[in-house]
C-alpha cells in the first residue's frame, strides 16, 4: 500500500478535508489525517451526514472532530492518532478503523501540544512505551481488520540509536515507517540529515515494512530527485508537508500549479462544498495566496463564505490573479461589519458580565460585625 507511493503529511489545520481532496485530485498518492488525539476521539459520536454523504466524528458540543468523504477518499487515507497509552490508542483506532485505510501513530511531532501528556516525538524517549502501542494497535486493530499500522519518528541524535530504535519498531508488526530526516530539537528551516537514508532503508528492508522519507521535499519531481541522490530504491516513498500546505498541487507529474489564483479557487469550491470549518478555510487561503497580494489582506477581513465568494468571483481576474477594481467599498462594507459584530459581542459580555459580578458579590461578600 506504501511503496513508492508520495503522501500528504499529517499536518494540523493543513491536514483537513478540503486539502486532502485537492491534494487526491492533483496525484497525490496517499493522505494522512491531523493528528487526532485519541481521548478527544474517543469523546466524538460517529455520524453519517446524508447531507454531504460523508462520516463525521462530533464532539457533544457539536465541533467536528474529523470528516471524511469515503467515495473520494476510500482506499488512500490514513488516520493518524496522538496517543501515550497502549489502552487508549487501541479504543481510539478501534472507532474510526471501518471509515479509514490505516491508523498511523504520530512518534515525531515536537510541538508543546502534541509532546506535552507524553505523546509525539516525546515517545522517542519511551521507546518501550512507543512499541507497547504499535504492538497493541497491530494485535488488536490492523490483524482483525486487515487494515496496516504504521508509525512516523524522527531521527535521533546519534545515528546507532535510530538504527536500533527503527529495528525495535519493525519488530512490532508495523507495515510502513515514516521518518522524518531531523531530530526533535531540528527546526523546519534546518536542513534535513539523508547521510545514512540508505541504512534505514535496509532495516526496514530486513523486516518487510516499507519506508517513507520526509523532511523538505518540495515536489514530486524532487522527491525523485533526493530518492535518486540518496540511493534509494523506487520501493521508497516520500512525504510533503510545508510546501504542500501552500500549494497541494506539488504532487502533480508536470509539476505544481503556480497560478495561486486558480489553487485558491479550487479550494474554495472543495471547502464550500463540504462545508469546511470557515477559520480553517480562512487560515488555509492565508497561506495559499501570497502575502504581497492585496487580495491577502482583503480574505483575512472576511467573516464568511458568501463574502469570501464575493472576492472570488467579483475582484479577482480568474486570468491573473490581479485586482478587477478598486476594492475600497468592498472593505468598507466589511470593516461596517466587522464593527457590528464587535459591538454586539461586548454587548453579550457586558451582560455575562453583569450576572457575573452580581454572582461573585454574593459568594465572596463577607459580613463585618461592628
Amino acid at each position: 500500500m506504501f511503496k513508492g507511493k508520495l503522501c500528504l503529511a499529517p499536518m494540523v489545520r493543513a491536514g483537513e478535508l478540503p486539502t486532502r481532496l485537492l491534494a487526491l485530485k492533483n496525484n497525490c498518492d496517499l493522505v494522512w489525517s491531523p493528528e487526532l488525539v485519541d481521548k478527544k476521539l474517543l469523546q466524538t459520536n460517529r455520524l453519517i451526514n446524508e447531507k454531504l454523504n460523508s462520516i463525521d466524528y462530533i464532539l457533544p458540543n457539536g465541533n467536528i472532530v474529523f470528516r471524511t468523504i469515503p467515495k473520494l477518499e476510500a482506499g488512500k487515507l490514513i488516520l493518524q492518532i496522538g496517543s501515550a497509552d497502549p489502552d487508549l490508542a487501541v479504543q481510539a483506532a478501534s472507532k474510526v478503523i471501518n471509515d479509514v485505510d490505516g491508523i498511523d501513530l504520530n512518534a515525531g511531532c515536537p510541538k508543546h501540544f502534541s509532546i506535552h501528556s507524553g505523546m509525539g516525538a516525546a515517545l522517542l524517549s519511551t521507546p518501550e512505551l512507543l512499541c507497547s502501542i504499535l504492538e497493541n494497535l497491530v494485535k488488536k486493530v490492523g490483524v482483525p481488520n486487515k487494515k496496516p499500522i504504521s508509525a512516523k519518528i524522527r531521527l535521533l541524535p546519534e545515528q546507532k540509536d535510530t538504527i536500533d530504535l527503527i529495528e525495535k519498531l519493525c519488530n512490532t508488526g508495523i507495515t510502513n515507517l515514516t521518518v522524518h530526516c531531523r531530530t526533535r530539537e531540528m527546526r523546519n528551516r534546518e536542513s534535513p540529515i539523508r547521510d545514512y537514508l540508505i541504512d534505514i532503508y535496509k532495516m526496514c528492508k530486513k523486516h518487510d515494512v516499507s519506508l517513507i522519507i520526509n523532511g523538505d521535499l518540495q515536489t514530486r519531481s524532487n522527491f525523485l530527485e533526493v530518492r535518486d541522490q540518496c540511493g534509494l530504491p523506487e520501493e521508497v516513498g516520500g512525504m510533503i508537508a510545508d510546501a504542500a500546505e501552500v500549494n497541494p498541487t506539488v504532487f502533480n507529474c508536470n509539476g505544481p500549479n503556480e497560478k495561486w489564483w486558480a489553487i485558491m479557487d479550487e479550494y474554495i469550491k472543495l471547502a464550500t462544498q463540504w462545508e469546511n470549518n470557515f477559520g480553517n478555510t480562512k487560515y488555509m487561503l492565508s497561506r495559499i495566496i501570497p502575502g504581497k497580494s492585496p487580495v491577502f489582506q482583503i480574505i483575512l477581513r472576511c467573516h464568511d463564505y458568501e463574502q469570501i465568494k464575493y472576492v472570488q468571483t467579483k475582484l479577482i481576474n480568474p486570468e491573473s490573479g490581479t485586482l478587477l477594481r478598486d476594492p475600497k467599498d468592498f472593505i468598507e462594507s466589511l470593516q461596517n461589519k466587522g464593527k457590528k459584530d464587535n459591538k454586539n459581542k461586548k454587548k453579550k459580555r457586558s451582560a455575562n458580565g453583569i450576572n457575573m459580578t452580581s454572582r461573585d458579590t454574593k459568594t465572596t461578600t463577607k459580613k463585618v460585625k461592628i
